[in-house]
């Protein structure tokens, strides 16, 4: 397995960073996670997009331009010889002297990891996902924007160890507002008839590549209205189904939350169709813009 570290192919042993290197000291560093599906690379424009304006809403210069990022990215694809993986592109600032001060840093450091990932086991896109409400609530969008993709996830880590704690994969995050904003690693939906609805990204949520990929292309082919509007607890406890989108998750039906049964605790028929079309599209042709 070959890394690609800063201009080079390394062996995956051998792809190491420094210890000064303040992605590892402060979690200084901005990331994206993507899929390859029958050897195309879904929706790369998109991601490296929100790479650069992740790194510069944390002041962070890159190193290489977008276009020699993407022949990167490509070329550690490629190096891999799968035709369908999960891509870790990382930028963190880099080595420098310890302090927070992230302009001491004088090159960042560029990383693509190409793999496989298996994010929730496969039985459960089929019967449903249980999931809980974390007590922990999302940091509010004043103290850090959502659409910054940064290394510093532990706000969610801390989320996903109560998930862990009570015997399941995933976590619903709320606002400080009480408002349903999204899970530790995906954005939410819910079904109502012919109508989905997602919260708006002022809850304070990731604005995931796949969540738009689903709002603006497989539900309207599907035949569904897709809107973004507050969303309380009481509104999921009310839905006909609920389903959760992501990069590694794709999209996976929720059976049931803090063991309350959604949709008869089982994959909707609505969700079902999602998925269907989803995978269709990846599987024949993935969009890479």
């Amino acid at each position: 397995m070959k890394v690609w570290l800063d201009g080079h192919l390394v062996d995956k042993q051998h792809a190491m960073v420094s210890v000064y290197d303040h992605g590892l000291l402060y979690g200084d560093g901005v990331f994206e996670g993507i899929r390859v599906y029958n050897g195309r690379i879904f929706k790369l424009k998109s991601h490296l997009e929100r790479l650069a304006a992740s790194a510069h809403a944390i002041h962070l210069t890159l190193h290489y331009t977008i276009r020699e990022i993407e022949q990167a990215v490509r070329e550690t694809v490629a190096a891999t010889n799968m035709k369908d993986a999960y891509i870790r592109l990382v930028v963190t600032r880099g080595a420098g002297p310890l302090g927070l001060s992230p302009f001491t840093c004088p090159k960042p450091a560029t990383i693509v990891i190409v793999d496989r990932i298996s994010l929730y086991p496969p039985e459960m896109y089929d019967n449903g996902m249980p999931v809980i409400v974390a007590k922990r609530p999302r940091i509010p969008v004043e103290c850090l924007d959502p659409s910054i993709k940064s290394l510093n996830y532990l706000n969610n880590i801390l989320a996903k160890v109560e998930a862990i704690e009570a015997g399941v994969h995933e976590a619903i995050m709320l606002n400080t507002d009480g408002e349903v904003c999204e899970c530790t690693g995906d954005n939410i939906f819910l079904v109502r008839g012919s109508r989905i609805v997602t919260p708006p990204v002022s809850a304070g949520l990731l604005n995931g590549v796949t969540r738009l990929f689903v709002m603006n292309e497989i539900a309207p082919a599907c035949g569904f209205d897709v809107a973004e509007r507050t969303i309380r607890l009481d509104d999921l406890f009310t839905a006909d189904e609920i389903f959760l989108t992501g990069t590694a998750a794709e999209v996976i039906g929720v059976s049931s939350i803090d063991g309350r049964m959604i949709s008869e605790g089982k994959v909707g028929p609505s969700t079902r169709r999602l998925v269907a079309e989803f995978k269709s599209r990846v599987a024949s042709n993935a969009p890479e813009n």
